[in-house]
């Protein structure tokens, strides 16, 4: 059962939630779990049962897949107002889950059990859009992630990573690897190029983009 903070907290970045009758929301409430996670742990891993519907207040998760040499590729995340496109398709197609959920950050959220997730879907359209929204815009990031997975070099895709996040970069070189699924080895001779270059300076957990349009036009090649 939620306290009063925390419903409010869920209606704030849940604001679909707030066309519920308030007596459906005070049910919505009672049936819902409030849940503080330390950054690390695995939410959901591959061939688990999905056991209720994440909601964020704070934090995030992210979604990898991995391969059987322990290589992972980042799918996507998930942060506080969205949903988890993969726990939805769980929950709607009864199958087991085909990824991990790891949370990045220390995280807190809200859990609605399969019943109440279901309910919500049959009873309220806000809702319903919500999560279908949300399927149609994932897809399209995952259609992108498979195209550049399988027509680009992994040096473009690293540029193109580099370019998309806050300059400077703040990330080791084995995170920039896991979301790329490739070897931390690999990034760093990557990075070392791209420095020879004069398009990023290296530092220590620290990349600085020095010239962010060469990249761009490096990463569209």
């Amino acid at each position: 059962m939620l306290d009063n903070n925390t419903q409010s907290r869920l209606l704030l970045q849940y604001p679909m939630l707030r066309e519920l009758p308030t007596a459906d929301q005070d049910e919505l409430a009672a049936a819902a779990s409030a849940v503080s996670i330390p950054a690390g742990t695995v939410i959901f891993d591959e061939e688990q049962t999905c056991n209720g519907f994440p909601m964020l207040l704070s934090g995030n998760i992210r979604v990898v897949k991995s391969a059987p040499n322990g290589r992972e590729l980042q799918l996507y995340r998930v942060m506080p107002g969205e949903s988890c496109i993969l726990t939805s398709s769980c929950l709607l197609g009864n199958t087991r889950y085909h990824a991990r959920g790891i949370a990045e950050q220390p995280l807190e959220m809200v859990l609605l059990p399969a019943a109440a997730f279901h309910a919500l879907l049959e009873k309220q359209e806000a809702f319903r859009g919500h999560v279908f929204h949300l399927f149609s815009d994932r897809l399209t990031d995952l259609m992108q992630l498979v195209s550049s997975v399988a027509f680009q070099k992994l040096d473009q895709r690293l540029a193109t990573l580099l370019v998309n996040k806050p300059n400077p970069v703040h990330a080791t070189h084995q995170a920039l690897a896991d979301e790329l699924g490739s070897a931390r080895e690999i990034v760093s001779r990557l990075l070392k190029v791209f420095a020879e270059q004069g398009w990023v300076r290296l530092g220590r957990e620290q990349i600085e983009i020095v010239d962010a349009a060469e990249l761009k036009r490096f990463s569209s090649l």
